[in-house]
Formats: structure tokens, C-alpha cells, sequence
């Protein structure tokens, strides 16, 4: 039976990312060094060749997945965009520390949200479905292998939500410019919307291994 290939990536470092905010919305660029950092993974490990790449609509997203599959046309998915953190944007957890909605937003409820901002709830839905939206899409135009560049939170949700073996979001916590490999059965994905994991990338846990051994 044919099986699909999904690699989930995550973007490269922003100025954001170093000083630790809660970013979002805010539409940061790559830092030189995080637009260094890729490259090097690139010649180090190579990204994968697949059919279809679909991205976040900020700069972030889309300037790493220029640099991690140039020769890909680029499908800007919205509602791939980063959380929206409303009031807690471009704030460290040190500068809300004494915030009271910021603690109750910590506990992980699901309807908890920041203040302007989304519920938990509200961006897990749309991910989620948008997320099937894209892999019923490939499923149904054969695109076998394919990559999402997005954000760790958009990421970590939806692996969180259909990856196997099943594990909370803070399980699939990723590196700038890393991520899984998935496979996609289409049986499982109509009976159960599910999916295995079984790799990182673009270095594969075999790598890592023969790398400890060296």
C-alpha cells in the first residue's frame, strides 16, 4: 500500500528566539547567524527531496524553507501562522513573571488564553484543521513526500495531536532547522488521523548514534 512522507521542520533562529520572547505574530526575519546556521545544516545533512512545501505565511518560515528547498514552489498555508500571544508578544516569562493572567495562561488550560490573545483551544482547532486539509489534499493528488516549515508551536501541535507513539507537545521539542520525519498510511489516517513518527531530520537518529560512538 502507498505510504506518504511528511518532514516537519521547524524555522531558523530569529532575534526573537535568543532574547527568549514570546513571539508570535511579529513578523522577525533570520538572523545572519540563524540564515549561517541552516545553511551549515544543509551541507552537513542534506534536506530531503519531496514534492510539495507548504509554509507559514511570516518571514521566518519562508525564509528558511527558500534556503531548505530552493527549487520548491512554496504553498503559503495562514493559518500555519505562530500563536497569537496578544498582550504576552514580544515579552520574556521574566518581564510577566508577577503577571496574574500570564500564571493562569502557564497552568495549560485549555481555554486559557493571553489577554487579546488566542485561546489554547482556538489555535489547536486551527491548526488541526488545517493540518488535515493539507494531508487529505496530498493524499488525494499523490504528492508522496512533502515538508512543513512553521513555527515549534505549530509543529509541536500537530504532533502532539496525530503523531505515533502518542506524547504531550513538550515531547517534541525541536532545534531551529530540525524536525521529524513522518509516514502517513492513508488506512490509518481516515480510520484513526494518525500518523508514525519515525525519525528526526534532517539528521536521522542512526547518524546521531554512529556520531556518540565516534
Amino acid at each position: 500500500m502507498k505510504s506518504y512522507t511528511l518532514y516537519l521542520f521547524r524555522h531558523g533562529l530569529t532575534k526573537g528566539n535568543i532574547n527568549a520572547q514570546y513571539i508570535g505574530h511579529t513578523d522577525y526575519p533570520l538572523t545572519t547567524d540563524g540564515i549561517s546556521d541552516l545553511k551549515n545544516i544543509k551541507k552537513k545533512h542534506h534536506y530531503p527531496a519531496v514534492d510539495a512545501v507548504f509554509v507559514s505565511p511570516l518571514k521566518r518560515a519562508q525564509q528558511s524553507a527558500e534556503i531548505m528547498f530552493p527549487k520548491n514552489n512554496k504553498i503559503v498555508i495562514d493559518s500555519f501562522i505562530e500563536y497569537n500571544f496578544g498582550e504576552f508578544e514580544e515579552l520574556t516569562a521574566e518581564d510577566l513573571k508577577d503577571n496574574e493572567d500570564f500564571k493562569n495562561w502557564l497552568r495549560g488550560d485549555i481555554t486559557a488564553r493571553p489577554p487579546h490573545g488566542e485561546s489554547n483551544a482556538e489555535f489547536v482547532h486551527r491548526i488541526c484543521e488545517s493540518f488535515e486539509k493539507v494531508i487529505d489534499g496530498c493524499i488525494k493528488t499523490g504528492n508522496q513526500n512533502i515538508a512543513i516549515v512553521a513555527h515549534a508551536g505549530v509543529l509541536m501541535t500537530i504532533l502532539s495531536c496525530y503523531g505515533l507513539p502518542e506524547a504531550p507537545m513538550a515531547h517534541w521539542q525541536m532545534d531551529a532547522g530540525y524536525g521529524f520525519k513522518c509516514r502517513i498510511t492513508p488506512s490509518l489516517w481516515m480510520r484513526g488521523r494518525k500518523m508514525e513518527v519515525v525519525d528526526t531530520a534532517p539528521q536521522s537518529l542512526e547518524e546521531l548514534k554512529e556520531n556518540y560512538e565516534l
